[in-house]
């Protein structure tokens, strides 16, 4: 088991395996902070292939054999369990040959046969739940991951579509979720786009990330999925949305208080 009930789950990294230059930095804070918080489960995420665009135009990173070849150095160099996006069957056996942990993105969280490849590989699955869902849906979901063998499943909240270039987050939703059983993450970052907003690319709105993120340790969430980069602005996706890196480790202690509160 990679999740541990005791410790704060924080899955954070940059959006795309861009290069080296980007990914090594966030790794580097990502394993100070571990080292630094014995109450902390830190992952590491990006994604290989940033398959779902606004623009046919947009960049979509390394692809699979490069990006994975990325993933494997940090784990070798930072010592972090590793996480990354699969958007095809296909994908998952080659993914677990480096990664822990694969995620099921949001619009791909009902694709029974991308569930099916992923929970046969033995790793961990982190499914995102997807706008267009209710958690009274994700029950579902979870059902055909643990019927095909997944033995630890993650389960992460990233909002709901509220209409016209919106989410909102029901802070409810956590309490649902959990019914089931499995371990709820709250996608701060993801929840705070405006999808397509930006004239052909996703804009957002990073400022939110913070308040939403101890909302929702409050409300019972299990752990936090947070994107972050040296320079968003400079980001080849998600870059409005996510944290500067060099305001993480503090955004990241103020969580941590919030979430022992919570559970004392």
């Amino acid at each position: 088991m990679i999740y541990d009930p005791k410790k704060l789950l924080l899955i954070a990294g940059p959006c795309s395996l861009e290069s080296e230059a980007i990914s090594h930095p966030v790794a580097e804070v990502l394993a100070d902070l571990q080292s630094s918080h014995p109450d902390l489960n830190v992952i590491f995420k990006a994604s290989f292939d940033k398959a779902n665009r606004t623009s046919l135009d947009s960049p979509r990173g390394p692809g699979l054999e490069a990006g994975l070849a990325m993933l494997g150095k940090i784990g070798q160099i930072f010592g972090l369990p590793l996480l990354t996006d699969v958007h095809t069957p296909a994908q998952a056996a080659s993914a677990a040959g480096v990664c822990q942990i694969l995620q099921i993105p949001s619009f791909l969280c009902r694709q029974t046969d991308l569930l099916v490849a992923a929970a046969e590989t033995g790793c961990v699955v982190n499914v995102k739940k997807g706008q267009f869902l209710s958690p009274a849906e994700m029950p579902f979901v979870v059902d055909k991951l643990r019927k095909s063998g997944a033995k630890e499943i993650w389960q992460t909240e990233r909002g709901t579509t509220f209409g016209y270039q919106n989410l909102v987050v029901d802070m409810r939703s956590f309490s649902l979720l959990k019914a089931s059983g499995q371990p709820v993450v709250f996608d701060a970052t993801h929840s705070v786009q405006l999808p397509g907003a930006g004239g052909g690319v996703t804009s957002g709105q990073r400022e939110f990330v913070p308040p939403l993120a101890k909302a929702a340790l409050a409300a019972g969430a299990d752990g936090l999925f947070i994107e972050t980069h040296p320079e968003p602005e400079k980001a080849i996706s998600d870059g409005p949305n996510q944290i500067p890196l060099a305001e993480l480790p503090l955004l990241v202690e103020k969580c941590l208080r919030i979430w022992r509160a919570a559970r004392d």
